[in-house]
């Protein structure tokens, strides 16, 4: 039986399987990839240490500084899929039809990015519909596109199109944009962004390709629409916590609930951190922090 399973492969799974290591903590670290939501990010200036760094970049950094420990096991291009309590612990599944037993458990899953749940979203995915800027940004040159999502990944979105789209639509069920004002103003500055507030989409148009969207107008209840050539959806986040929700209490959002002094959900043995807990910032530096305080916790736990 191992000390450990940590979930995921993001900066909160790789800082704790760093710390675990150094703790002589027998751990397996499962992933199917390494570097988490960032790794689509064409740019990210947060990221403590490096003034500029991509997503990819910092997957391969952190990747390469987990490897460099010698006490820890990897497993990676595979997922957790069954969790189930055990005697002494817990008993864990992947897709690839593998089970371990360990005597306690680090879930750092990480999110997936929401759809909208429109007509015509699901027959235009790809086909118009992205939802990753950094990957799409260069199909739409010289093309109209919406921005759906008014958050800090709306307004990255629309970053990453600025210099190819020829007009930008941010549409926004609320009244203001919610993201830092640095991004906002950077936005603004371009010329290229008309931005629609109180507006609900209600279908993504065309046959073959998009060609347009209809939304409603929340405060003259009237259905609008703008022809336009890709429509990028970016309106949050859904936690990877499906496979644990017979297990641990989650809230309404399906994030594993926790004590943020020691990160611990509502089971004994089981932590979670980063996006799929219910942390109130969801930020690289926070997860990777947290992740650490996960272990340092663990390893009193596995102490006593």
């Amino acid at each position: 039986m191992l000390d450990l399973i940590i979930v995921g492969g993001g900066p909160g799974a790789v800082g704790a399987g760093v710390y675990a290591a150094r703790k002589k903590i027998k751990t397996l670290l499962i992933t199917d990839s390494f570097g988490g939501q960032s790794l689509v990010s064409a740019d990210i200036q947060n990221w403590i240490g490096d003034k500029s760094i991509t997503g990819l970049e910092l997957a391969q950094k952190l990747e390469e500084h987990l490897r460099a420990q010698e006490d820890i096991e990897i497993s990676d291009n595979d997922r957790v899929n069954l969790v189930e309590k055990i005697l002494g612990g817990f008993k864990v599944g992947t897709q690839k039809g593998k089970f371990y037993e360990t005597r306690t458990l680090l879930i750092a899953s990480g999110s997936r990015r929401k759809r909208l749940g429109v007509l015509g979203e699901d027959k235009l995915d790809g086909k118009g519909v992205a939802y990753c800027s950094i990957c799409d940004a260069p199909l739409f040159k010289n093309k109209i596109v919406a921005v759906v999502g008014g958050g800090n990944a709306g307004l990255e979105a629309g970053i990453d199109l600025v210099p190819y789209a020829s007009k930008i639509y941010m549409l926004l069920r609320g009244t203001t944009l919610r993201g830092d004002e640095i991004s906002e103003e950077k936005l603004k500055k371009s010329g290229k962004v008309e931005i629609i507030f109180n507006a609900v989409i209600e279908e993504i148009l065309g046959e073959t390709f998009v060609s347009g969207l209809k939304y409603k107008d929340l405060i003259s209840g009237i259905v609008k629409e703008i022809n336009l050539e890709g429509v990028f959806v970016e309106i949050g986040s859904l936690p990877n916590s499906d496979f644990m929700k017979d297990l641990v209490e989650l809230n309404k959002f399906g994030e594993i609930t926790i004590d943020p002094r020691t990160q611990n959900s509502s089971v004994p043995g089981i932590w979670a951190v980063g996006d799929v807990s219910d942390v109130k910032y969801k930020q690289n530096n926070i997860a990777v922090g947290d992740g650490v305080k996960a272990i340092l916790n663990i390893y009193e736990y596995l102490a006593k």
